[in-house]
Parts: C-alpha cells; sequence; structure tokens
C-alpha cells in the first residue's frame, strides 16, 4: 500500500532540465551527488520511456534533497515511500501520466524471531541487524527501515533483494536467522514518544528555537548550528541567525527531533507564541 498520494511539481513545460545545473546546485558532496544522479537518471527514465521507475532507498536527508531536484526537473508525477505511513527511509517512485492509480511500491519486508531473554540470550540492537544484512554484500540503499521489536525484528528492503535475504540471511550476531516474507501490512513500527508543547521566542531564530527545543545552553546550540551538526528539514544549515517558520523541523544525533507544528502569532508580552513537538 503506498504511503503517499502522487505529487507533482509546478509544471516547467518546454524547460529541459539540465541535470549538471542541479547536482551543481544541491549535491554538497560526492555522495550526495551521486545518489541525486541515480534519482535523477530515474526521473528522466520514465519520462523518456513512459514507464513507472524509483530511485533506492533514501535517508532523510536525501529525501529533502530529492524534493529539491524533481521541483527543478519540472513536471512529473512522483511520490515517497517506505512501507508504511511513518518510514524514515523511502525510496521515489516516478509514475507516467496514465497510470492512474500507483500499483503496489517495489518493496518487500522479511520477519525474524528474536532469542528469548533470560536464556543467556543478549539483546539484539538494530546495528546488530544492519551489519549482519551489510555482512552479506547488501548495501545500505537496498534496505528500508529496521524495526526491532520485543519478539521479532522486520526488515523493509527493495522487492528485488528479497530472494537474498530469504535465501542466504541465517545468522544475526551469534544467533541463526530464519527470515519469512511478511506483507507490508503486518509491519508494526514502535509508537514514536512525542512531547508537546507551548513556547514563546523574541525571533524565531535558529539557535533560538534549538536551545529551547533541545533544552540547551542558546550558546551551545548555536556551536552546533555553526559546526553542521544540528539540520534543517533534514539538511545542513550553519547559520544560526536564520529564521524558522512554522512546519520546520529540527534534528541533531543524541538530541532527538523536533517540529514547528504551529506560529500562533504574538503573546500579550508581544512574543511569538509556538506550538512545539518534539520526539524522543
Amino acid at each position: 500500500m503506498a504511503d503517499n498520494t502522487p505529487s507533482s511539481t509546478p509544471p516547467r513545460k518546454g524547460t529541459p532540465m539540465d541535470k549538471t545545473k542541479v547536482l551543481d546546485h544541491l549535491a554538497a558532496d560526492a555522495d550526495s551527488r551521486m545518489s541525486l544522479a541515480r534519482l535523477l537518471d530515474q526521473l528522466e527514465l520514465c519520462r523518456r520511456r513512459d514507464i513507472p521507475t524509483h530511485s533506492h532507498f533514501l535517508s532523510d536527508g536525501e529525501q529533502a534533497l530529492a524534493v529539491q531536484a524533481i521541483a527543478a526537473a519540472g513536471e512529473i508525477r512522483w511520490t515517497l515511500e517506505g512501507g508504511f505511513a511513518a518510514a524514515s527511509r523511502k525510496v521515489c517512485r516516478f509514475l507516467p501520466d496514465w497510470m492512474e492509480t500507483p500499483d503496489e511500491p517495489p518493496l518487500a519486508a522479511v520477519e525474524v524471531k528474536l532469542p528469548r531473554e533470560g536464556e543467556g540470550a543478549k539483546k539484539l540492537s538494530h546495528r546488530d541487524f544492519l551489519g549482519s544484512l551489510m555482512g552479506l554484500g547488501i548495501t545500505r540503499d537496498l534496505l528500508g527501515d529496521i524495526l526491532v521489536g520485543e519478539d521479532t525484528a522486520q526488515v523493509v528492503c527493495l522487492a528485488s533483494a528479497l530472494p537474498i535475504l530469504l535465501e542466504q540471511w541465517r545468522e544475526v550476531g551469534w544467533y541463526s536467522a530464519s527470515p519469512k516474507e511478511i506483507p507490508l501490512s503486518r509491519l508494526t513500527p514502535a509508537e514514536e514518544m512525542v512531547q508537546r508543547r507551548t513556547e514563546t521566542f523574541q525571533s524565531l531564530r535558529f539557535d533560538a528555537v534549538a536551545a529551547s527545543a533541545f533544552r540547551i545552553p542558546r550558546s551551545k546550540a548555536a556551536a552546533l548550528i555553526s559546526g553542521g551538526r544540528l539540520l534543517l528539514n533534514h539538511l545542513p544549515c550553519t547559520k544560526p541567525d536564520r529564521l524558522l517558520q512554522e512546519g520546520d523541523s529540527l534534528n541533531g544525533k543524541g538530541l532527538g527531533k523536533c517540529k514547528l507544528t504551529k506560529v500562533n502569532g504574538l503573546s500579550r508580552k508581544g512574543r511569538i507564541l509556538v506550538e512545539m513537538e518534539r520526539y524522543v
């Protein structure tokens, strides 16, 4: 089942995409340039052959860049899908005009049973599962979210990688693994813990909002921003004085994620009222 309804960028008919210019403008390093180039190749393949195509799995930051790249490319129908609505890693699908309703996404999922605790078993982590899969030669861009629960772990992957998981994945750490394919509808992501509160600000500067959101000194927030360690809408922004707006999200390693869900105008004292959600 699709996670997002198809979207389209504003029409730019008659304006061919300059791929090199898009990459030069958006890609900050070699890795992001390669990821974007592959995405744009799939976009052009959809246009040229009039068939549905899709990207590899994209991280949050890669998805943010993808949206900008697609906007620069002109009119096309597209959607982001990861197997379930709250997925972090998603593929971008490009859809031809004749496809009124998107078919099933090119994704699959497998499930493995976890060893029981209390019998000398070590609790397995996300890192254990990812390491064992990459040890098979599977690259990260073929894998979506890895959901580690109490009794089972579930892995989303591209359908093309499914045979490798089913036929070759036989151990995680010291434990044996017997993966079984499951429908995407059986994926069970953990419920996110969300803290909601209302804050007031003199201005919506990046450093001021980040300091309040993550309960850290403003000087530390400014240092993290300047060092590129706090992301704005999943992309680096090294300007502490950048003014934020409703809908912006902030995240940093070890800090979690915060979103400005609503800007409510001014308080009686003339400060800006902001409703925020922090995911912990």
